[in-house]
């Protein structure tokens, strides 16, 4: 192998030195796990020849971008949430790039406006149903979910959870904040326990009869498919894609950036447009169970299975510019309490 990949969890200023040396060609922070951002990696330098090292972070990159300044060895930032790539642009670590690559082969609705953050992959917000206790066509809309018929039914993962705040976001672009409120009081009275856990945990839960239909992202049906005691969770449920009822179903992203002081420019740029690539999407996409922003890159046999769907269209800028008034709604109505 031509790359070197960096398990680098500390958010140390020397860490991060030591972890991206000066002679890779390319250096990136990513908040993707190290497996899934191999096959990419190694694709690329077997076409071009460049070296490109990997550091991995649990959390902390703008903070640790911020503290290295214009020496930060980092050239490409790549993260998941709409929320994370914008707090990159908002902190002022991230650069613009001009790219008719990049405008080519990633939509309108999956880049920043001001060219400073670029979507590769999309997953959608879902309802994860059971098999045996929801009929087809029950759940139509996002808005279905505030009908008293899901008294006690319903399963989540904490509303102030970046996932949940991203939808509740989407539900204020489209109804407004009486709107917002009111479902979000909807939702938490159909509530089966208090919020807890994480999506898988939610699917287990339907599994075990406790409760009917949940929130989650759409990856961690193949993610649990791949688990040997969790494929019986995803075996009992269905994905069923919801849309809004003046809009389409809510999307998410996966996403890259160039830093702001990329000290390999030219080469981080020719990364960052393999990775917008046909060719990249699909392996990316197929290693974590997304959906290629550009739709004419084709999903995975896997993921394709479970069904279409009309994605909202709504630039996810204006989710990210949305999300503070959403978090204080949820904290408002308690939604977690």
């Amino acid at each position: 192998m031509n790359f070197r990949l960096s398990l680098t969890a500390a958010l140390g200023l020397a860490t991060a030195v030591t972890a991206l040396p000066a002679s890779a060609d390319v250096n990136v922070y990513s908040y993707r796990q190290p497996e899934l951002i191999e096959p990419l990696v190694q694709a690329f330098t077997d076409k071009t020849g460049i070296d490109v090292n990997v550091a991995f972070l649990n959390q902390g990159m703008v903070e640790r971008l911020k503290a290295e300044g214009a020496r930060s060895p980092a050239d490409v930032v790549l993260t998941v949430d709409i929320s994370r790539l914008a707090e990159l642009v908002e902190a002022g670590v991230t650069q613009p790039v001009e790219s008719a690559v990049l405008a080519e082969q990633i939509p309108a609705a999956f880049r920043d406006p001001g060219n400073e953050w670029f979507g590769l992959t999309s997953r959608a917000r879902i309802v994860y149903a059971s098999k045996e206790r929801v009929a087809d066509g029950e759940v139509t809309t996002y808005e279905d979910l505030t009908d008293p018929k899901w008294k006690g039914r319903i399963c989540t993962r904490p509303g102030t959870h970046s996932y949940n705040v991203s939808l509740t976001a989407a539900v204020l672009h489209h109804h407004g904040e009486e709107g917002t409120r009111e479902w979000l009081e909807g939702v938490k009275a159909n509530l089966a326990r208090k919020p807890q856990g994480n999506d898988r945990a939610q699917v287990k839960s339907i599994w075990a009869g406790e409760c009917d239909i949940s929130f989650g992202n759409t990856y961690y049906m193949g993610a649990m498919l791949e688990d040997e005691e969790q494929k019986q969770w995803a075996e009992s449920v269905r994905i069923i894609y919801p849309s809004f009822e003046n809009g389409g179903t809510h999307m998410n992203v996966s996403g890259m950036a160039m830093a702001k002081a990329a000290p390999n420019r030219d080469d981080a740029l020719k990364f960052m447009e393999f990775l917008a690539s046909d060719e990249a999407q699909k392996i990316y996409a197929e290693a974590v169970y997304e959906f290629p922003v550009n739709p004419d890159v084709p999903n995975s046999a896997l993921v394709g299975s479970w069904g279409s769907f009309t994605p909202d269209d709504v630039n996810l800028m204006e989710i990210a510019r949305l999300r503070p008034e959403a978090l204080k709604l949820i904290q408002v109505v308690d939604f977690d309490g």
